[in-house]
């Protein structure tokens, strides 16, 4: 049970360091970041496989790539869509 709120939390910091670098707000504040992180850190694993540090599970550097891109391209097909 730690683990899974520990995951959480790293996940919700991901997402809040993408979208403070992006100078972007993602919606859903909170679970927002949390969900944001847990993408990022997926696509992160794809492109750039697991180096760095990690916590929880989590290849920190790999991450925060993949969340800004997740950051960028959602920004960016929401901005096609208004």
């Amino acid at each position: 049970m730690i683990g899974f709120l520990l995951s959480l939390v790293v996940g919700g910091i991901i997402g809040a360091i993408a979208e403070s670098l992006m100078n972007r707000e993602v919606p859903g504040g909170i679970l927002g970041n949390i969900i944001l992180g847990f993408i990022g850190s997926w696509v992160g694993s794809l492109i750039f496989n697991d180096w760095g540090p990690v916590i929880q599970d989590f290849a920190i550097i790999p991450a925060i790539l993949g969340a800004v891109i997740v950051v960028f391209l959602f920004s960016w097909i929401a901005g096609k869509t208004r």
